[in-house]
C-alpha cells in the first residue's frame, strides 16, 4: 500500500529484501552494537517516514470505509498512513513506528518524544537520506554510527527501549491475530491489497477466509502466494484501481 508513497515494500518487484537485510528480533535483544546501529540508521530514517504522505490508495481505502463497504482494515505496514489517509480502527497487526516500547517495565511513548532525546543527545549526528526501507531505518556504515549514543527508558531508569514493532523473528501478539481472525469471518470477501503473501503472518488470513468459503480478491503487482485461493486476482497499482473501485462504488 505505502510504496507509492515512497516506502519500499520486503517482497515485491524492488522489495528490499534483494539489498538489506532486516533487523531481527534475537539481534536487538542480544548485542547492544546490535542496538546502536539499529537507532543510528532509524534515527536517520525518521526523517523520511515522518515525511511521507497517504497516497490515493490509501485515501480510496478510507473511503470505501466511509461508505460502509470496508468493514475491517488489517495491515502489516508500520507507517501508519491508513489512518493519516482517514481510515479508522486499524488493526496494525506488526505494530506502529510512532510508539517506542521499554522491553523491561514495557512503557510506551511516542516516537516523537524519542527523536528528541536522540537529538539532544548526538547533536552532531547530521547524516541525511532520501532512501528508507520498510521497517524505517537507513543504510550506514559502521563508521558512521559507531559513536551514535542510545538512550534508555526515562520511566525506569535506563531499560532498553525497542519500536513497537513486531520484528523479523518475532511473534505477532495473540490479540491482533484473533482480531483479524474475527473480521475475516464476519466478512463477505476478503480483499488483499499489494501483498506477496509469502510469509504466514498475512497468509494465514487468506487461508482461514478459504476454509469459511469466503471469496478472496487479491490486487497486487505481481503472484502472490494466495493467488491459489483467490476467486479473483489483478495485476494492478492500487494509486490507480482502489479509486476508481471506490468512484465506482459510491
Amino acid at each position: 500500500m505505502s510504496t507509492e508513497s515512497g516506502i519500499p515494500d520486503y517482497r515485491g518487484p524492488r522489495g528490499s529484501l534483494s539489498r538489506h537485510t532486516p533487523m531481527t528480533y534475537q539481534d536487538f535483544t542480544g548485542s547492544e552494537a546490535a542496538r546502536r546501529r539499529y537507532w543510528a540508521r532509524s534515527h536517520v530514517g525518521w526523517r523520511t517516514m515522518t515525511g511521507a504522505a497517504p497516497n490515493s490508495g490509501h485515501e480510496a481505502v478510507a473511503a470505501l470505509q466511509r461508505q460502509g463497504l470496508v468493514t475491517g482494515i488489517v495491515t502489516q505496514n508500520v507507517d501508519g498512513l491508513h489512518q493519516a489517509g482517514g481510515a479508522r480502527e486499524v488493526v496494525e497487526l506488526h505494530g506502529s513506528l510512532h510508539h517506542v516500547v521499554c522491553l523491561d517495565c514495557g512503557d510506551s511513548t511516542p516516537r516523537e518524544e524519542l527523536d528528541h532525546r536522540l537529538r539532544q543527545a548526538n547533536p552532531s549526528f547530521g547524516f541525511k537520506t532520501t532512501t528508507i526501507n520498510p521497517d524505517g531505518d537507513v543504510e550506514l556504515g559502521d563508521a558512521e554510527v559507531s559513536g551514535f549514543r542510545v538512550v534508555g527508558c526515562l520511566a525506569c531508569d535506563g531499560g532498553t527501549l525497542k519500536p513497537d514493532v513486531v520484528f523479523f523473528g518475532e511473534t505477532v501478539p495473540a490479540d491482533r491475530v484473533h482480531t483479524s481472525y474475527a473480521l475475516v469471518a464476519g466478512a463477505r470477501l476478503l480483499l488483499v491489497l499489494g501483498s506477496s503473501l509469502t510469509v504466514l503472518s498475512g497468509r494465514r488470513f487468506v487461508l482461514h477466509a478459504a476454509r469459511l468459503g469466503i471469496p478472496v480478491v487479491i490486487i497486487n503487482q505481481g503472484e502472490t502466494r494466495g493467488d491459489p485461493y483467490a476467486t479473483l486476482t489483478l495485476d494492478a497499482p492500487l494509486g490507480t484501481i482502489l479509486p476508481e473501485l471506490a468512484q465506482a462504488l459510491a
